[in-house]
């Protein structure tokens, strides 16, 4: 049996489908068989305007054989925007406030990291100085006015290990008015390496704690983000399978009322031809005013399907009836592997647990850092180095004497002395530091302590949770073939109910009430399937989530789509 159907609404015609019953999806046809049988009620319950007897019309076979054209009919009624499971995905990763969040706290714990790490790169510095003064003097040998230039310059860096190095460069220009003055003007120049180690606060997790900790926390930031990417692609697969059913929900409630409508209509005709009295007209009525509420319901269920899915994905409909309209097929099964074999993988590649790790091992970073920063400050520190003099030479008359400098050049001259180290210089020393009481360290390094008993904490909740919660996906979804099964054996019976409650009817065994209400159960029936259904598909986009699976799996197109 080939079906097609088509939707010439909005100017978006749906796409044609053609399926195989062969291949057709279980739930379906199930629903669709449920529905028009229920059809063939309208055909059973009265011979016409025109009956004169009270003989039962036989009953037609024509829309029992072919029970998918009333459904397909109904689905084509229901108007909207055509959208695929992969491009709904697609919009949500683009436009979900979610992953936009976590984007930009992964974005922010980069920046943190950065900032971090260049705390250790090495830096250029240069500061220039200059001063022209006068000043009073008491003394034959000093001057009254001095312009001195000062220039330092160089380059320093602090490694991971709290070891600070630095090497500089001073180059002083001075000239004043001192009557004994040699050189004028006078170059200085010195030269120093300088390092300086602690070895006790501020030595190695003491300097670049902070520098693992936030490398962990961005760790941790890019996990969210996956975890939010995750999270929202099983969130619009569950809203996408949501607005499937609720499509078909609301073709049900539609093809009820329809025939409903129809069972007003023959038992009026019934009653005018003196076979039913008016409590089955009154019956019958009441059962199309309770469908017609149905249908309202229904089509308000269906767009509020159509605006979550909305909201998640960030895009609105097109179109007047501003409703989505699914065209890909759910899976035809949900196969689970076993309940261990999931537990295990979820807490291995659980992208939310791998988040709480290095929330762990940023919090131990910080504490072990707050460990050495609570002993007492003790450095070692030394410097090597050389000097220049370089200048101008002039003479000085001292007494009967006249007296010259042997030193002349210029600045390059003082600062290759002091380059080569003519003039050779070097320091060492240690320095310590105890605080009495150690308060302000230990405090520190409890609360941090503190801090990583939390993290921990709270990564052992979430592996417990994590465990319970796939086990019950897993539960739900083995049970969801049992589940599916039971729900279509109640269509089947519900089916059944009716044709027979139909028979009943035609021989005036039944009332058109209890016809009425096996039609009702007929569509609790399909709504539990629907229901079931979306538990299931709900439960399988939850599991592979939790065991990040990836994104959802490509949808069923049999040749084309719905």
């Amino acid at each position: 049996m080939i079906i097609e159907s088509r939707v010439p609404a909005e100017g978006n015609p749906r796409p044609r489908r053609r399926a195989s019953a062969g291949v057709k999806h279980v739930a379906v046809r199930a629903a669709w068989a449920a529905l028009a049988t229920f059809a063939v009620l309208v055909a059973a319950v009265g011979p016409g305007p025109n009956a004169q007897t009270a003989t039962a019309p036989v009953l037609q076979p024509t829309l029992a054989s072919n029970p998918d054209s009333a459904l397909a009919n109904a689905l084509a009624d229901i108007q909207g925007t055509p959208l695929s499971l992969a491009d709904a995905v697609q919009a949500a990763l683009k436009g979900s406030t979610t992953v936009l969040t976590a984007a930009a706290e992964l974005r922010s714990a980069r920046g943190v990291v950065r900032r971090e790490r260049g705390a250790f790169d090495p830096e250029l510095f240069a500061d220039v100085n200059h001063v022209d003064q006068e000043q009073p003097s008491s003394s034959v040998f000093s001057g009254t006015q001095l312009r001195q230039t000062t220039a330092s310059g160089g380059a320093r860096v602090t490694l991971p290990f709290g070891t600070k190095l630095s090497a500089s460069l001073d180059a002083i220009r001075t000239e004043n008015n001192a009557p004994f003055t040699l050189l004028q003007p006078q170059y200085d120049a010195a030269g120093r390496l300088s390092l300086r180690q602690p070895l006790l606060r501020g030595f190695g997790p003491g300097t670049s704690g902070e520098r693992s900790a936030v490398t962990r926390e961005m760790e941790a930031a890019d996990a969210r983000y996956q975890d939010a990417v995750s999270s929202v692609q099983a969130d619009v697969e569950r809203l996408y399978w949501e607005l499937y059913a609720a499509e078909r929900d609301l073709a049900v409630a539609r093809l009820i009322q329809k025939q409903a409508s129809a069972l007003v209509s023959q038992a009026q005709y019934r009653n005018r031809a003196g076979l039913v009295g008016p409590v089955q007209v009154a019956t019958a009525q009441a059962f199309l005013a309770e469908q017609e509420q149905t249908v309202l319901d229904r089509e308000e269920a269906l767009a509020q399907s159509s605006d979550r899915l909305a909201s998640q994905i960030g895009v609105r409909p097109s179109g007047p009836s501003a409703r989505y309209h699914p065209i890909d097929e759910p899976p035809r099964d949900f196969p689970v592997d076993p309940e261990e074999e999931l537990v295990d993988r979820a807490l291995r590649n659980n992208v939310e647990l791998r988040a709480r790790e290095r929330d762990v091992a940023a919090a131990r970073a910080r504490h072990l850092g707050a460990r050495w920063n609570a002993y007492p400050s003790l450095d070692v520190f030394g410097t090597i180095g050389g000097t220049g003099l370089s200048g101008t030479p002039r003479e000085v008359i001292f007494g009967g004497d006249t007296l010259r400098s042997a030193i002349s050049g210029d600045l390059s001259d003082a600062i290759s002395q002091a380059r080569r180290r003519e003039f050779a210089t070097w320091s060492a020393g240690a320095s310590l530091t105890i605080p009495i009481g150690f308060r302000a360290g230990a405090g520190e390094r409890e609360r941090l302590q503190a801090e990583a008993d939390r993290a921990q904490a709270f990564l052992v909740a979430g592996q417990r949770a994590l465990a319970d919660d796939v086990r019950a996906r897993h539960r739900e979804l083995q049970n969801s073939t049992q589940r599916l099964d039971a729900a279509r054996r109640g269509i089947t019976a519900s089916v059944e109910q009716v044709r027979i409650g139909v028979i009943e009817f035609n021989n005036g065994r039944t009332t058109a009430f209890e016809l009425s209400r096996l039609a009702a159960d007929l569509a609790a029936a399909q709504q539990r399937y629907s229901e079931a259904f979306v538990r299931s598909a709900r439960a399988a986009a939850q599991l592979r989530y939790l065991t990040s699976g990836g994104a959802p799996p490509v949808s069923n197109k049999e040749e084309g789509t719905r």
